[in-house]
């Protein structure tokens, strides 16, 4: 299922499996279309576009969620795909970006199974090269045995969920109605709620009795220690994650047996992002957050001071903002540290991230360390001509005084260029030409874009040309498609 450049939406295999959801055969659902079977036939083949008054008709007739049935279009899966046949072991089989596309479009679970058969097909050949290493050298530290893969499982939860919970929304609203609305702050809320419902009191203490830890709840004393290094937006966080873990434990096991998850490391962990989820939710209250978004056209730094919360806490929560009837821009996000290392990355926005390697280096998320402090905008434009709006500002971490090393990371937020006029960091961008727009890609090894100065690595798609009589601008050559 594919869009071509006139826009036209193919979704045939969405269309057929709706079909048969609803008990309906071809006759039935043409006949509530008022189209013939056999056109209803060539749009469950793709031989024929769905028209926007045939979408209309089936939002009216079957309550289907337009955005799901022609927007990103398996975009991740297919992202994904490339990325396995990307891989040297498959790299004689040849599958060409039309086969991929074949594949997701008439078989999307198995072409999901191939996904994770190829996950854990790397997992399994990264904990081999590790014990490989530690068998060799008796000073090399141990494999990493199951980190890596429960991370994963908890960043493809958050997508397969567009990074919306309505249940941790709707908690966090009647936390605010029951202990909030009339507080002197929010952190005194926090506090009181704490001490009220739970008996339990919080304490700053200082970094050395806190060691590496910045909150740890002591059931004994029944008392929440804070690091004194976290600002005030992040003892609140704490806070408010503390009690959606005290308070929703069965909300959040609830949402976690949405998932196939296969790890209780996974579960562990999408307990304390799920608790984070509804921190934040706490702190930037939904339909509060987003008028004040819309109004001042997301400028992230006025939302920081409106609801004392920082810049990360601000482009995090972004990315939430997908209620239905009430959405906000679809935005993706990312976090990366001056090596290149992605920590965080959400795609609600569409925007597809390598699962393997960092960032393109031509994405100006980088550029955001060499101008600390200040925001940095860049259009950019993806293989696949689309094109996004994107900004990134350098973040530091804790402080935790002088001899400790000041850890500074990059967060990068943008969303597809439609949505950039409503941006105020877009004023002064021509949106219609995107003249500046800068043609960048998944990560090196998937790249296919020749002359680019600025690889790493050749793409793992394509033969080198090696030839001591000629040297370009790219540190690579390689061959093109024919």
């Amino acid at each position: 299922m594919a869009k071509n450049a006139a826009n036209k939406i193919f979704a045939g295999p969405r269309l057929r499996r709706l079909r048969r959801d609803l008990g309906l055969t071809q006759v039935q659902m043409a006949e509530g279309l008022a189209i013939s079977p056999s056109y209803l036939n060539l749009l469950e083949r793709n031989q024929r576009p769905l028209s926007a008054q045939l979408l209309l008709k089936l939002a009216d007739a079957y309550d289907v969620n337009l955005k799901g049935l022609a927007g990103d279009q398996g975009g991740r899966t297919i992202s994904d795909l490339k990325e396995v046949f990307s891989d040297p072991l498959l790299e004689s089989f040849d599958v060409g970006p039309q086969e991929l596309m074949d594949l997701h479009g008439t078989s999307p679970a198995a072409a999901q199974a191939l996904v994770a058969l190829y996950r854990a097909y790397r997992q399994t050949a990264e904990q081999t090269a590790g014990l490989t290493e530690k068998m060799t050298d008796l000073n090399a530290a141990n494999p990493a045995e199951s980190v890596a893969f429960p991370v994963e499982e908890v960043r493809d939860f958050f997508v397969a969920h567009k990074n919306h919970f309505p249940e941790l929304e709707s908690a966090a609203e009647d936390l605010w109605a029951r202990s909030l609305t009339k507080a002197d702050s929010l952190g005194a809320g926090l506090r009181q709620h704490l001490k009220t419902h739970h008996s339990m009191a919080v304490q700053v203490m200082p970094v050395e009795f806190m060691d590496q830890l910045v909150r740890r709840f002591d059931r004994h004393s029944n008392r929440l220690f804070l690091s004194e290094a976290l600002p005030h937006s992040a003892r609140n966080f704490q806070i408010a994650s503390q009690i959606g873990l005290l308070e929703h434990g069965s909300l959040l096991d609830s949402i976690i047996g949405q998932g196939r998850t296969l790890q209780e490391e996974t579960r562990r962990l999408l307990r304390i992002s799920l608790a984070g989820y509804y921190a934040g939710a706490v702190l930037m209250p939904y339909e509060k957050f987003l008028k004040a978004a819309e109004k001042k056209r997301y400028d992230i730094e006025l939302l920081c001071q409106r609801f004392d919360v920082s810049f990360e806490q601000v482009s995090h929560r972004l990315t939430t903002l997908q209620r239905p009837g009430s959405p906000g821009i679809p935005f993706f996000f990312i976090r990366i540290d001056p090596a290149g290392n992605i920590s965080k990355r959400l795609s609600a926005g569409g925007f597809h991230f390598a699962r393997f390697g960092g960032a393109c280096p031509r994405w100006n998320v980088h550029e955001a360390f060499r101008n600390p402090g200040k925001i940095v905008t860049q259009i950019v434009e993806m293989p696949d001509k689309t094109a996004y709006f994107s900004i990134a500002r350098s973040v530091d971490g804790l402080h935790n005084g002088h001899h400790a090393p000041l850890t500074q990371l990059a967060i990068g937020l943008g969303c597809e260029i439609s949505h950039a006029p409503r941006l105020v960091y877009s004023d002064g961008y021509d949106l219609d030409t995107l003249k500046l727009a800068t043609p960048i890609g998944l990560t090196c090894r998937l790249c296919e874009r020749v002359g680019c100065g600025h690889r790493a690595f050749p793409p793992l798609s394509r033969k080198l040309i090696v030839d001591e009589s000629m040297k370009t601008a790219s540190p690579f050559m390689f061959h093109s498609h024919d």
